[in-house]
């Protein structure tokens, strides 16, 4: 049987638009790119030629001084300060970002409300970085009663190691001394007699609740009696003595001493009262335990010079995280799951399943929050001046809030202002060509 064959027609070259055609090719490309690369010279290219040569003039841009400027940066204190701080900031935040958001992105895959825990994670994002400085400002005070975080740090304490009653009182007359940090009556006593141990220095609203007219104290055969009392008449008074109108204070824990030991203790009445009973012969002495005046938590200085880098980069870790969680959780949900089920399969343990398969298989995803967050810190600037006061801003001082309070705050030194814009430059342009290598790669 015959076959008939067909030929199918040559394919057809394109045809040669030649060198006019290509022209008009380019030249509606350029326009297409015109308003781009206008705007891109006018923004980016003029301002970044400007600020390197503007980095080797004076302050006032009249004369040329070489290097001065880039020695400035380099010999400064404060400056210095801020390259430390920056150092910090590379060193520990893009991990911890990138660390904390691989663990929310992996535990929201296992509770049922993830998407409430998301949302929570991811809400600072939607706030500037300033209006969320300024809340970890209110955050940070030190007062307990103004600061959430010390306010919840002074629960616990107090929780162990509770204030004492009175805690601003003082000795009202010169036979009491501060001791131990109680205050001990130097008066030597003996069964049948008493002590008055009066306190001043206490404010109306400090004074114990329940407390009623101070008594004055009755001597007992074989015990020794005693009043705490606030020593304090309104309209003048005689120190010393138990008078109308002064309270006795309740709750306080007295003390009988022999020979620097405790012997006994009591805890006064309502009407500052207190005895000791069955008291064997000798000599005494009565004294207010220190626990009485054990101060109450002050709260620790977060913004004070010791603390306060850590405390921004943790205001700063709060508002990024969440954006980590969303990406390393999107690059979760792509991996295959059967990969993950094999290796349970195997024998591996969550835990080696996570570090071997899950870690691995994240890494591009964990470099491009990590290369982020590199790109970031080096540029940190809205969060330090947020909740750094001025009193501090010296020792939390980074690069980019350097270059803003040494040209634009009253010191009008842009001859250095310009040295730092081209250092921090400097140091973007080794990530941004990490970067760019990272694209080409997974191009």
């Amino acid at each position: 049987m015959a076959q008939s064959v067909t030929a199918e027609p040559p394919a057809k070259a394109p045809p040669d638009v030649g060198d006019a055609g290509r022209w008009r090719e380019y030249a509606l490309a350029l326009g297409f790119l015109a308003p781009a690369l206008f705007f891109l010279g006018v923004w980016v290219v003029y301002p970044a030629i400007r600020t390197i040569v503007r980095s080797f003039f004076s302050d006032s841009g009249n004369r040329f001084v070489w290097f001065d400027n880039y020695k400035t940066l380099f010999t400064d204190q404060t400056l210095l300060t801020a390259i430390k701080n920056n150092a910090i900031w590379v060193g520990v935040v893009p991990a911890l970002v990138t660390a904390i958001g691989l663990i929310f992105a992996v535990l929201i895959e296992r509770i049922s409300w993830s998407l409430a825990f998301k949302t929570a994670v991811f809400m600072p994002m939607a706030v500037s970085a300033f209006a969320a400085g300024i809340t970890w400002r209110l955050v940070y005070q030190q007062n307990p009663d103004q600061g959430a975080l010390n306010a919840g740090i002074r629960s616990v304490k107090d929780a162990f190691s509770p204030p004492g009653v009175l805690s601003n009182a003082t000795p009202s007359t010169t036979n009491l001394v501060s001791k131990g940090g109680g205050i001990v009556l130097q008066t030597p006593l003996r069964p049948g007699q008493t002590a008055r141990l009066g306190l001043t220095g206490i404010a109306p609203d400090d004074v114990p609740s329940g407390a009623v007219q101070a008594a004055k104290p009755q001597p007992r055969s074989g015990e020794i009696t005693g009043v705490v009392w606030r020593d304090f008449k309104p309209g003048g008074g005689k120190t010393g003595v138990v008078e109308q109108g002064e309270k006795g204070l309740p709750g306080v824990t007295v003390e009988l001493k022999q020979n620097g030991k405790n012997v006994e203790s009591a805890t006064t009445e309502d009407n500052g009262t207190f005895a000791f009973t069955d008291v064997k012969p000798g000599t005494y002495q009565a004294a207010i335990g220190a626990g009485t005046f054990a101060k109450p938590f002050g709260g620790y200085s977060w913004l004070g010079s010791k603390l306060i880098t850590p405390s921004v980069i943790i205001a700063y870790i709060w508002i990024w995280a969440g954006f980590s969680m969303v990406v390393i959780a999107a690059g979760l949900a792509a991996i295959p799951r059967d990969v993950l089920e094999a290796a349970r399969t195997d024998g591996a343990s969550e835990w080696q399943v996570f570090r071997r398969v899950t870690v691995p298989l994240l890494a591009p995803v964990l470099t491009v929050v990590f290369v982020t967050m590199l790109i970031n810190v080096l540029k940190v600037f809205d969060i330090v001046i947020a909740v750094a006061p001025e009193s501090t801003q010296s020792d939390a001082n980074v690069l980019a809030l350097a270059l803003w309070r040494t040209a634009f705050s009253g010191s009008a030194q842009f001859g250095v202002g310009s040295a730092i814009a081209v250092f921090i430059f400097i140091l973007v342009i080794p990530v941004l060509l990490l970067n760019i290598r990272r694209f080409r790669r997974e191009a």
